[in-house]
């Protein structure tokens, strides 16, 4: 009898909580008003009675991203502090455009799943699976060429072709997060001791000072 109402009870629990854990959203939109300071998993909602078209609306893409970086690309997102609309919806988009031999770094997207697909040129795409297989999975894309990247795996573009690449990436989170894998590991404020990073990548720590002093 006591195992009985032990499992009646967890069986009770496990139905409260499904009861209680509802993800979707609970009216038509969620308008995100940032000029509010409360804390929120997310943002805050704008009053929907003054809620405009133009919360809804985002111009910009079709202009081409200043890829003069050290990597040679330039990432334009649209989430939802760009369009805050997306807030609450879960998703967002991104363009990416690519000097000749320019590459989207190794980097994580901790949040979301990326499609990513190539409007113009040739890109080496690829992620990394994770421990411990670390397996490579990569392609060269080229243009109308559709390519998914695993939500949290480290992924990365490299354009292959003789001219300017551009693609279009669309996110399963109105706020991705990017993990810029060099960035994070040898940028960090303040940085991670030269003692760990040079057993980690198995080098002299004079190597890992240089590799710092980059970032």
């Amino acid at each position: 009898m006591a195992s009985k109402n032990i499992f009646l009870l967890g069986l009770l629990a496990f139905t409260c909580s499904l009861a209680l854990a509802d993800h979707s959203p609970l009216q038509d939109f969620c308008v995100a008003d940032p000029s509010r300071s409360v804390l929120v998993n997310g943002l805050t909602c704008k009053d929907p009675k003054q809620v405009q078209a133009s919360d809804f609306f985002f111009s910009g893409l079709h202009i081409a991203g200043d890829t003069s970086s050290p990597v040679g690309s330039k990432v334009t997102p649209v989430t939802a502090s760009q369009l805050p609309g997306l807030n609450t919806l879960g998703i967002s988009l991104a363009r990416i455009d690519f000097a000749p031999s320019g590459i989207n770094p190794p980097h994580t997207h901790p949040r979301a799943t990326e499609i990513l697909t190539v409007l113009e040129g040739s890109l080496e795409v690829g992620f990394v699976t994770s421990n411990p297989d670390n397996r490579l999975i990569t392609k060269v894309l080229n243009k109308g060429d559709v390519f998914v990247f695993p939500i949290g795996l480290i992924h990365f573009q490299k354009n292959v072709g003789y001219g300017k690449a551009v693609a279009i990436a669309a996110l399963s989170s109105q706020n991705p997060g990017v993990i810029t894998i060099a960035n994070a590991v040898f940028g960090s404020k303040p940085g991670i001791s030269s003692d760990i990073l040079g057993k980690a990548f198995q080098v002299d720590k004079n190597i890992i000072s240089q590799l710092q002093a980059k970032f």
